[in-house]
């Protein structure tokens, strides 16, 4: 079966470093799990407090900030209620306690791209740009919809974040690197974390305690 991120990048995928395409080429029944050390884990002015606090609740962003934060990212790939081929992206940062960033990702043939859905609860869905830039993978968040019950409405660029992710392979460490950048375009950066990972791969179900609480098919 074809990974979300091959459909979604097309003979682009070919271009990504071997590291990455076995990183993203997987599909239901299997997983790959890094573990890691995030060098720096940062936020923005004072304002951006209440909101990453206000995420965190549904685990959306990290509220808190640090250096040399250990960190694990769960990808599990599945088929959801929807009988959707779904992707996991769990990263947990721990600090005094484990702060975790949930989502799930799926290939939208509407929207002609991969659609990431943030929290425990689907509520933020949000369209990712992925794109190879020598051998590494690069995504960028485009249109946002929140959907609570039957009401989905977009959520306007003033209030919400643009992230720029980009995941590479080091093969001088033998590690995966990945930075991560969320911006307003008004009031600047919000959050961000930088570092580096090592991952192993396994035939995995899903575990329950990875997959959001409620899925929704809206995208």
């Amino acid at each position: 079966m074809t990974s979300i991120f091959q459909r979604a990048l097309g003979a682009d995928f070919d271009r990504l470093h071997p590291q990455l395409r076995r990183r993203f080429g997987f599909s239901s029944g299997h997983a790959c799990v890094g573990t890691g050390v995030m060098d720096e884990v940062w936020r923005g002015k004072a304002f951006t407090r209440p909101f990453l606090a206000l995420g965190a609740r549904r685990h959306i962003l990290v509220p808190k900030i640090g250096a040399d934060v250990p960190f694990v990212i769960e990808n599990y790939a599945y088929r959801d209620s929807y009988g959707r081929e779904t992707v996991t992206f769990v990263r947990t940062f721990d600090f005094d306690r484990p702060h975790r960033w949930d989502a799930t990702m799926v290939y939208s043939e509407e929207r002609g791209t991969v659609v990431d859905y943030l929290g425990t609860h689907q509520h933020l869905a949000v369209d990712l740009a992925m794109s190879v830039d020598d051998g590494d993978l690069v995504i960028r968040t485009g249109a946002q919809r929140w959907t609570e019950g039957p009401v989905t409405f977009g959520v306007p660029l003033l209030v919400s974040g643009v992230a720029t992710v980009r995941e590479s392979y080091d093969d001088a460490l033998g590690k995966f690197r990945i930075s991560v950048r969320v911006d307003n375009h008004r009031f600047g950066p919000l959050f961000g974390y930088h570092g580096a990972f090592v991952a192993s791969y396994a035939e995995r179900a899903a575990p329950a305690r990875i997959r959001p609480r409620r899925e929704t098919l809206r995208v």
